[in-house]
This record gives C-alpha cells, sequence and structure tokens, in this order.
C-alpha cells in the first residue's frame, strides 16, 4: 500500500480527485495518510477532515525564518514518513533537503503543457492568462516528478485541452482542471501504486 501525503494551498480540488479516485476504488493500492497545507484557512484541510484524513498546516509565517519553517516542514513529513509527496497546488517552494531525501517521490501537477508557460511566476491563473495572451489553441496539464528546478522535473503524464474562442483565464482554467488536471493526477498515483512509473535520467516511462 503507498502511502502518499497531498500538500496544498487553497481549495484542494485536486485532493478531492485523488480522494475521490480512491474511494470509488479506481486506486486500489495507495491511501491518503495526511494533508499538509501552509494555509489554515484552505478547505483542503476541511475536505480531508470530512474524509477522516489527518490534516495539519504548517505555515512559514508562523517561523523567524525560512531555514526553520524548511527543518519543522521536513521534520513534520519524516514524522509521517510518505512513500509518495503530492504537491496538488501547493504554492511553497520545496525545500532542496526535501527533494534529496525524497528522490522521485514527490510529484507535482502544474496547469500547461510542459515546458510551455513553466518555471518561475507561473502558477495558478497566470499560466491561463498567458496561454491566452499568446494565442495557443491546446493548452493542458502536466504531472511531473519534482526535482531541484522550476517543473524541470520527468514528466509522467500530460493532457491536452482545447482552447476556444472567448475563452477568459477563469474559463480555461475551469476546462483545465475538469478536463486534464483532475483525471491525469489521480492516474499518475494508480500508476505509480502499480510499479508502471520507471525514471531514467530525466525521463520517466509508463508500462
Amino acid at each position: 500500500m503507498l502511502n502518499v501525503v497531498v500538500m496544498v494551498s487553497g481549495g484542494g480540488t485536486n485532493l478531492q480527485a485523488i480522494i475521490d479516485n480512491i474511494e470509488s476504488g479506481q486506486i486500489r493500492n495507495a491511501r491518503i495518510t495526511a494533508v499538509i497545507s501552509n494555509n489554515a484557512n484552505a478547505y483542503a484541510l476541511e475536505r480531508a477532515k470530512k474524509h477522516g484524513i489527518p490534516a495539519v498546516c504548517i505555515s512559514p509565517k508562523d517561523f523567524s525564518s525560512r531555514q526553520e519553517f524548511n527543518e519543522a516542514f521536513l521534520e513534520k513529513v519524516e514524522e509521517i514518513g510518505p512513500d509518495l509527496i503530492v504537491l496538488a497546488g501547493f504554492l511553497v517552494v520545496i525545500p532542496p533537503e526535501m527533494i534529496r531525501r525524497y528522490p522521485n517521490q514527490i510529484i507535482n501537477i502544474h496547469p500547461s503543457l510542459i515546458p510551455s508557460f513553466c518555471g518561475t511566476g507561473y502558477y495558478g491563473l497566470k499560466v491561463h492568462e498567458a496561454a491566452l495572451a499568446r494565442g495557443v489553441k491546446v493548452a493542458g496539464a502536466t504531472v511531473h516528478f519534482v526535482d531541484e528546478g522550476t517543473d524541470t522535473g520527468p514528466i509522467i503524464l500530460q493532457k491536452a485541452v482545447e482552447v476556444r474562442n472567448g475563452d477568459t483565464p477563469e474559463i480555461l482554467q475551469r476546462r483545465v482542471m475538469e478536463e486534464a488536471e483532475w483525471q491525469i493526477l489521480p492516474r499518475a498515483i494508480e500508476l505509480i501504486a502499480e510499479g508502471r512509473v520507471k525514471v531514467t535520467g530525466n525521463i520517466a516511462e509508463v508500462s
């Protein structure tokens, strides 16, 4: 059984998609052992509690330095002991020590088809604003492993989504979530739980 920790900063719609897939039996070999947020008001914490999942807030604001936060953050994660860490809209930079501690055990969902509209500064609505400003005809989402770069780790899954005339960033964001993110993030967890993802260098192969 794959023990999963989900980290989230906001509403937790991707968290809900994972919970739904576990409860429906689509994901059979994984369970969420904890949800961590940096935001005490994140609705994701409520989602976790409604499903009997331990939820905790660890915020950089509660520490005198980023180093103190990083140490407490890593200590809490090690206390939980996850096999897989899932970043589902987590707006905190993961400490390098954590990435080294959990190589190819941290995955992230990004709301674009990497390498487009990714890297520093591209998150949330900013991604969709940039995509529409560029006039792309296809958007989408990517699940990738986390390394010490920003959105540079091995790609596990991607799914394209049509951009339509009249789209606003908010409309496009919702379509990308519904048609891509909520599908490929649970699927990636399922594949990892089944041992079907192999990483060689910067390439993730799915069998």
